[in-house]
This record gives C-alpha cells, sequence and structure tokens, in this order.
C-alpha cells in the first residue's frame, strides 16, 4: 500500500461517519501521489498525516434567547486546520447542514486554496448549525454576539481572522466584530468582510464571484475563446452567484437560470440581475417572485432541473455536491465547453470524473472560487496598514491574482504530466508552498 493510501485509510478509521471530510481528502491525497513520490523524505516526516489533521478543534456551546423569551442552545464550531504559511484564515458558516466533517473538510480545502491566492494566509474554518432564515435582527444579533463570546478567545488579526461564509453576510459579521470590540477593547481586522464604514474593503462582496469570472475568462482566453455571446447557468442566490451572474453579463455572456434552495427560475432573455438583487440583497424573499416581476421568465420547484439547461458554461455557486454524476451527463450531453466551480466542493468525485472525461475544461473550487479570502486578505493588509484602497485598486489585484492561479496550477498540471487537469494542478501548485513551509518548520 502506498504512502498516500495509508494515510486515506487511517484517516477514515479515525474519523468515522465524516463523509464530507472523506470525500475532499480523498479528492486532494489521491491527486497529491505525483509529488510525495518525487519527495520520500514527506513520509519519514509524516508530512501527509500532520497536514490532514487539524493543528486545532474548538468546538463549544452557544446558547441565546429568541423573541419569545425562550432559551436555545446551538452548536459552534472553529477549525484551525494548518498555520505553516500564515494565521488561520477562512469563513465562518451558520446552517442547519454544518457538522464537524463539513467543518473539517472546508478548512481543509481552505488550506490549499488560500496557498493558490500566494498571500501569507493559512487554512481554517468554522460556523454552527444555526440558521439565520426566518430569524428577526435582534435574534440574529444575540445569538451573534453569544457565538463571539466564545470564539473571541481563540481568534485574533495575527492569530486567526474569520469572514463570512453561507448564513454569514454583512449584518452578521457587524454583529460578530461589534462584540469582539466590546470584549477585546480594540479595533482590530480580527474578522473581513467588514462594513466600509469600519475597516472593510471594497469590492469585498463581489470578490468570489467576480474571481470565478475572471479566471474562467482566462481559460477561455487561453483557448481563443471568450464570454461573449454565451449562454451561462448560474447556480445559487447568494454573493457569488449574483456578482457572478453580474460580471459574466459584463463580459457579453447571457445568463439564463439561477437557484434557491427551493427551486429555480428560467429567463430565456437573460436575467435581470437588479431584479435578483431586489430580491435577494433588500427584500430577502425568495427567488419564485422573479417570475412574477420578469414577463417571459418561469420557475420550477427543486434545483436539479437547472442543470438539464443547454449552456455553454456552468457556474456553480451554492453547495456542496450540487452538481451530481446523473446533472453532469447531462451538462457534458448538451454540449457544456467551462465548468467553474464558485461554492465549495459543489461537483461529486464522480460528476468531476464525467467531465474530466469529456472536452469540458474543469476548473475547481479551491482555485476558482479563491477570489473571496484573496480579497480578505487585501482587507487584513488595509487594516493593518490602516489603508484604504479604490475599487479599482482592489478589482485589478484581485484579477491579477486570478490571472496567477489559473497560470500557476496549469503549470503545475503540466510538470507533473498532467497537462489540462486542473484539480491535479491546483492541489499540487497550493500544497508544495505549504509543503515546504511545514518542512522548513520542523516536527510541530
Amino acid at each position: 500500500m502506498s504512502y498516500v493510501q495509508r494515510v486515506l485509510e487511517e484517516l477514515k478509521a479515525k474519523n468515522p461517519g465524516e463523509t464530507e471530510f472523506h470525500q475532499a481528502a480523498t479528492e486532494i491525497l489521491l491527486t497529491l501521489e505525483p509529488v510525495i513520490n518525487a519527495h520520500p523524505e514527506y513520509e519519514k516526516a509524516a508530512l501527509l498525516e500532520r497536514f490532514t489533521e487539524p493543528e486545532r478543534v474548538i468546538l463549544f456551546r452557544v446558547p441565546w434567547v429568541d423573541d419569545s423569551g425562550k432559551v436555545r442552545v446551538n452548536k459552534g464550531y472553529r477549525v484551525q486546520f494548518n498555520s505553516a504559511i500564515g494565521p488561520y484564515k477562512g469563513g465562518l458558516r451558520f446552517h442547519p447542514s454544518v457538522n464537524l466533517s463539513v467543518i473539517k473538510f472546508l478548512g481543509l480545502e481552505q488550506i490549499l486554496k488560500n496557498s493558490l491566492t500566494s498571500l501569507p494566509i493559512g487554512g481554517g474554518k468554522g460556523g454552527s448549525d444555526f440558521d439565520p432564515k426566518g430569524k428577526s435582527d435582534r435574534e440574529i444579533m444575540a445569538f451573534c454576539q453569544s457565538f463571539m463570546t466564545e470564539l473571541y478567545r481563540h481568534v485574533g488579526a495575527d492569530t486567526d481572522v474569520p469572514a463570512g461564509d453561507i448564513g454569514v453576510g454583512a449584518r452578521e459579521v457587524g454583529y460578530l466584530f461589534g462584540q469582539y470590540k466590546r470584549i477585546c477593547n480594540e479595533h482590530v481586522g480580527v474578522l473581513t468582510g467588514r462594513g466600509l464604514s469600519y475597516g472593510g474593503s471594497l469590492i469585498r462582496k463581489e470578490a468570489t464571484g467576480y474571481g470565478l469570472v475572471y479566471m474562467t475568462a482566462e481559460a477561455m482566453k487561453m483557448r481563443g475563446d471568450n464570454f461573449e455571446g454565451k449562454t451561462v447557468l448560474v447556480s445559487g442566490s447568494g454573493n457569488v452567484a449574483i456578482y457572478a451572474c453580474e460580471k459574466a453579463q459584463q463580459l457579453g455572456a447571457k445568463v439564463v437560470a439561477m437557484y434557491d434552495s427551493n427551486g429555480y427560475i428560467y429567463d430565456p432573455n437573460g436575467i435581470q440581475i437588479e431584479v435578483i438583487k431586489q430580491l435577494k440583497e433588500v427584500e430577502r424573499v425568495r427567488i419564485k417572485e422573479y417570475a412574477t416581476r420578469v414577463p417571459g421568465s418561469t420557475y420550477t420547484e427543486g434545483c436539479k432541473g437547472i442543470w438539464t439547461i443547454p449552456c455553454d458554461v456552468a457556474l456553480p455557486c451554492a453547495t456542496q455536491n450540487e452538481i451530481d454524476e446523473e446533472s453532469a451527463k447531462y451538462l457534458v450531453k448538451n454540449g457544456v465547453k467551462y465548468v467553474a466551480e464558485g461554492a465549495n466542493m459543489p461537483s461529486t468525485l464522480e460528476a468531476i470524473e464525467v467531465f474530466q472525461k469529456s472536452s469540458a475544461v474543469f476548473l475547481p473550487a479551491k482555485a476558482a472560487n479563491a477570489g473571496g479570502v484573496a480579497t480578505s486578505a487585501l482587507e487584513m493588509a488595509q487594516s493593518s496598514g490602516r489603508l484604504f484602497w479604490s475599487a479599482e485598486e482592489v478589482d485589478a489585484k484581485l484579477k491579477t491574482i486570478m490571472i496567477n492561479i489559473y497560470h500557476n496550477m496549469d503549470n503545475a498540471a503540466k510538470k507533473y504530466g498532467y497537462e489540462g487537469n486542473y484539480v491535479m494542478g491546483a492541489n499540487i501548485a497550493g500544497f508544495e508552498k505549504v509543503a515546504d513551509a511545514m518542512m522548513a518548520h520542523g516536527i510541530v
């Protein structure tokens, strides 16, 4: 049994039932085999065992009181996975699906994603099984304040810098930051995604979606292609989806479908992004309302059907495992040319195999959606220097980072004989930097 296979089997045995973590570890470790084989010193140093074991896992209860006066209790998590190249960096996710397996899979992916940005940030992730949907602002504030009352002990501007993720937007970040400032009596860059009035960065909200499209555009450019006239599907309706849609349209594409957790809308004339922003960012209502306001559009209950719509480009921007093998086959059958992942691990392992066996270009999440954390790191830099960069400056830096990530993973894939396999390229390019740092630090 190879070193990689042995580590993978031991990981599954030591972490039973953590299916999402197993999936992420399998996808990553198997692609690293060429690198591991070229560096026998890694096995002697138990590098993979240390790489796949979090440096620290923090679990805590989060008690809070709802509007009826009832005491509620949720679980809180922070997994500080790897700090070899910088302080832990990764979002907080508030969603009923959150458990330790989900947070560990996100944290493991975050290590490589952050490394790919070329910025000095390590990998971490956190969150809670709290569901913000249907809660009042006062309830969300009560929960966030209770959550930070424990988390503040474990984070810091040079230790661990959380950000937003699913269920954690500007409102939640504001409440979390306010409680940290209140407890610690300091105004520092301990969270990113902050409001512009208290240390945030321009383009942060748009960054993941914009970055996704910038990388896809670079992949197109290298093939003599572009977004002009392309038909695009975007799953989800949060920040990533909205701003991926916006940027794709700016580059000449026609986005025809989007969805939320209840169902999807189809607009053959092209999604009117300002209507989506009004529904999701202002009114906070379900996406089905789009069909009542825009003539010619339709709404369909359930999400899976979106992938049966013919398209040139698919941008999954909702959540993990939203594209399974069947959906991938529909996309390939209908002639998809580019699949770029805006969400974290939105394609199953079987779906990825379908894409890689086709002629479609597949850009994996840890590279394609790195724009968010890259801009978070730019926000950290602005906080440290007491600076404030213009939208044009931040956007230019973001675009450069995404283009560089594309070429770094392309070069890594070619270096090890896997040209065009960007899953291999992204994992290898991200891992090599982290491995070098870990070896330099000794056995820690």
